[in-house]
């Protein structure tokens, strides 16, 4: 499954430089000229993993865009271009919540080891054997989400299902994102086949009301997960 980045970049030599790049290092990139085009997508279809943010746009500057990312969206992880290698704008990036910057124009091979190093920080990873969720511990490698009051066996679409809840924690995910992404069709049978496997992880976690996967009608799950 590809990591989805958020490219916010106006200028269009650069921001084409950057997302052919990205796409042959096997990210899946969504790449914006204008900010605002960004604005509207925050509060519901907001299907990124991680946002690269030009801080000199028109209209919406990066800081400003940040600041809107992160009121919905707390634990996004940000990562901020800037053309001025200046001690404000680095101080003001941080402070605003920002995981890393790099200056323009920087060396692409960089930027790239840059996003992994802070998505090998925030993200949760089928890589990773253990995953603490609340009270619960899931051993990826044994399909074992594990509990003091007990334990579940995970089906394999059961735990990609919750591997892609928690890439997306904190977030309202839509179920065509979903289906398209996991069962790579969407249509009624899998629609219905994806509430039965909510409904199952919504079994699972039932013991910690902290877990949440709340439905919302007509566009998907906001979900929340508490992960140590």
């Amino acid at each position: 499954m590809k990591t989805k980045i958020l490219l916010a970049e106006d200028d269009p030599d650069f921001g084409m430089i950057l997302k052919q790049y990205l796409e042959l290092e096997d990210f899946e990139v969504s790449w914006f000229q204008n900010p605002e085009d960004v604005v509207s997508l925050i509060e519901y279809d907001f299907p990124f993993q991680i946002g690269i943010l030009d801080v000199m746009m028109p209209h919406i500057d990066g800081f400003s865009l940040a600041k809107m990312i992160l009121k919905e969206r707390s634990k996004f992880p940000l990562l901020f271009l800037t053309a001025k290698n200046q001690k404000i704008d680095r101080l003001t990036g941080l402070k605003i919540g920002a995981d890393d910057y790099i200056a323009k124009p920087c060396d692409p091979e960089e930027l790239v080891l840059r996003l992994k190093n802070i998505l090998r920080r925030t993200l949760p990873s089928a890589a990773e054997s253990q995953i603490r969720i609340g009270a619960f511990s899931l051993d990826t490698a044994k399909l074992l989400l594990s509990h003091p009051n007990g334990n579940n066996r995970l089906t394999i679409r059961e735990q990609e299902l919750l591997l892609y809840l928690l890439k997306h924690n904190r977030s309202i995910i839509t179920r065509d994102n979903i289906l398209d992404n996991l069962w790579e069709t969407n249509d009624y049978f899998t629609g219905r086949s994806l509430d039965v496997f909510i409904s199952r992880l919504r079994k699972y976690f039932n013991s910690d009301p902290q877990i949440k996967i709340q439905s919302l009608r007509g566009i998907g799950f906001e979900v929340d997960f508490p992960i140590h």
